[in-house]
């Protein structure tokens, strides 16, 4: 079933019509004021020139007269982080580049979202909290110049093995929070220094003709996700390329002991992931190992060029973990291997062993070559239910090799498997 024929998602829920209005950057931005930065002061073409607080006030000031959009013409633009304020929206034009600070000491820390916990942390490039019908859009780049980022995090590796991600102090490009009917599209967004797209709490969201890009070499651009959705429903996520060192994909919502009773946390439910390509990366799809809750997960019509995993549950002992009502379907393409579950045990917070659950996951229409189809470990704990691969043609190196506990949780119809 292709992505324009889909009526009902895994658990029957109907998809809405929300998933097929798409919106052009022309329907988004129309009957919008236009603020042009470089009218307001701010200079094109002088990335040496941190031109933060000459943008925030042109932002102010169109929230203060009404709304409007943003505008950056082509040219070079450094800044720190950003907040954009209700009814406006941000628009960076072709041949436009807007890198973020090298200096961290320009995004400011205040409360925040990270890791699946709300914290003190640092801004982002982009901010967008309880703006409602937000959109980035033009055809430009954010550019976060990460590799001044990633540099200092590797050596504090080797000064200190031990040290977290959220040790080494990096902003993400973006993070958008607390918002409907938020919409990225046409847009370049390269090297964060950390998470490259963070969206929490937002409901009807759609990412679409988007490339992500951070690089795994000459220098690894460490935890540089591409899209984190954290406690995010209705999202659609169509005709992207994404290429970083880490997650293409992530689904988080909590984590630790007391994660699904905690108000700030929650689930990810009706996500639909379509037409994409994903270049290289730790996994295409992960349930990360900061989730509560995933229902109703659709990737579909995608190919993969060369990523470490196709999809990847993340069981954390000491979260109590649901991942349900899975579909992936008709992809193709390469990976070093296609379905890894296993237990998630780095920094783990309690001895005390919680439940956690992958249930009614589905594999269906798949032309994949791959080292190995699947990797189950650590089964004694978490639980395994109803997982289905259909009609569906595997190359691999080795055989399917599931363990004897779990084997009754899959199940094989109309499979080649070609050694």
């Amino acid at each position: 079933m292709k992505y324009e024929e889909l009526k009902f998602f895994p658990d029957g829920t109907a998809v809405d019509k929300f998933f097929f209005n798409i919106k052009t950057p022309e329907q988004l931005l129309d009957g919008k004021k236009r603020f042009d930065v470089t009218e307001y002061g701010v200079i094109a073409d002088r990335p040496d020139i941190l031109q933060t607080e000459k943008i925030q006030k042109v932002i102010d000031l169109a929230s203060e007269q009404g709304g409007g959009v943003i505008v950056f013409p082509a040219g070079y633009y450094l800044s720190g982080a950003l907040f954009f304020k209700k009814n406006t929206a941000l628009h960076v034009e072709k041949g436009a580049v807007i890198y973020g600070s090298k200096e961290i000491c320009d995004f400011a820390i205040l409360d925040s979202r990270m890791e699946g916990e709300n914290v003190k942390y640092f801004a982002a490039l982009i901010n967008a909290d309880n703006v409602d019908n937000f959109s980035i859009s033009g055809g430009g780049t954010l550019d976060g110049q990460g590799v001044f980022y990633w540099k200092h995090f590797w050596l504090r590796r080797k000064f200190n093995p031990d040290c977290t991600n959220m040790d080494e102090m990096r902003p993400r490009l973006l993070f958008i929070s607390n918002s409907k009917n938020v919409t990225i599209t046409e847009i370049h967004l390269r090297n964060s220094p950390f998470w490259t797209g963070h969206f929490y709490k937002c409901d009807f969201l759609q990412i679409i003709n988007i490339d992500i890009f951070a690089p795994a070499k000459p220098v690894p651009s460490p935890s540089t996700d591409g899209i984190d959705l954290d406690v995010c429903n209705n999202v659609l996520i169509k005709n992207c390329y994404i290429e970083v060192n880490d997650d293409s994909v992530a689904l988080k919502g909590g984590k630790g002991p007391l994660a699904d009773k905690l108000p700030e946390n929650g689930s990810n439910t009706n996500i639909i992931i379509t037409d994409c390509v994903f270049g290289y990366s730790h996994s295409a799809l992960t349930c990360g190992s900061e989730t509560v809750h995933n229902n109703n997960i659709i990737m579909t019509d995608c190919e993969i060029r060369g990523v470490e995993r196709m999809f990847y549950l993340k069981m954390r002992p000491d979260t109590r973990q649901m991942s349900e009502n899975i579909l992936i379907n008709n992809i193709h393409g390469e990976c070093g291997l296609m379905l890894l579950a296993d237990s998630w045990t780095q920094f783990r917070r309690c001895p005390e062993l919680l439940p956690s659950h992958g249930s009614n996951i589905t594999f269906s229409n798949l032309s994949v070559k791959c080292n190995k189809i699947c990797a189950i470990g650590h089964t004694e704990e978490y639980t395994l239910e109803n997982f289905i691969f259909r009609k569906s043609h595997f190359t691999a190196k080795e055989a399917l090799n599931i363990p004897d506990d779990v084997k009754n949780a899959f199940s094989l119809e109309d499979c080649i498997i070609d050694l």
